[in-house]
């Protein structure tokens, strides 16, 4: 069975006042464990699936068995999801953009303004609920993109490194409908230092 265990209960606060102690906790124990929950139920007719890579089922979803595919989808990718999105966030103006991802950032995506302008646009314009991610693609470069709902980016081949939750249970708490606002402070947060231990990971053809 999988486990949401990745956010201790004395770091809620953590992260301050960017994202608020109580969102974390709602966002965490709740939201986070729901979706958990209900990728343990849907497996459990299917034992040969539950095998604790999350990145394997929803990188082979065509072979999930129909009757479980999208909930295998929307519970597999919630808790795929919220995992990278506690992980790669960390006390606000402590972390920086450097080496080898700066310089991809650079190149392809024309700087790290105009990769914050992207990104920023992403989220804001992501209709309902969703996320915004900067992932590797196919190709092996940057790009700036969004999904619906829980879907994660392996879904499609790309392998994500950065992501952004904007379900309204994410900052409805502090921001209430300002979603710019919690988009434009989510940048003091980032911690540079996963991000690109994932981006270096993604540029490898197979990983752990």
């Amino acid at each position: 069975d999988w486990s949401s265990d990745v956010c201790s209960s004395d770091l809620y606060d953590y992260l301050e006042p960017v994202i608020d102690a109580e969102t974390m906790k709602l966002h965490h124990d709740k939201h986070h464990q729901a979706y958990v929950n209900n990728l343990n139920a849907a497996i459990a007719k299917y034992p040969d699936l539950a095998y604790g890579c999350v990145d394997c089922i929803l990188g082979d979803i065509a072979n999930v068995p129909e009757d479980i595919r999208q909930a295998v989808i929307n519970n597999g990718g919630g808790h795929k999801n919220h995992t990278m999105f506690w992980e790669i966030m960390t006390k606000p103006d402590t972390s920086k953009l450097q080496g080898p991802l700066k310089e991809a950032i650079d190149a392809e995506l024309g700087g790290y303004d105009a990769f914050v302008e992207s990104f920023s646009t992403a989220a804001a314009t992501r209709f309902g609920s969703g996320w915004a991610w900067l992932v590797v693609n196919k190709d092996g470069k940057l790009e700036v993109t969004s999904s619906a709902n829980q879907d994660n980016p392996l879904l499609e081949g790309k392998k994500a490194i950065l992501c952004l939750d904007v379900w309204e249970h994410a900052y409805y708490l502090h921001y209430q409908n300002r979603r710019p606002d919690y988009i434009k402070e989510f940048f003091r947060v980032i911690n540079w230092d996963k991000v690109s231990e994932n981006y270096e990971k993604a540029l490898k053809p197979h990983h752990d």
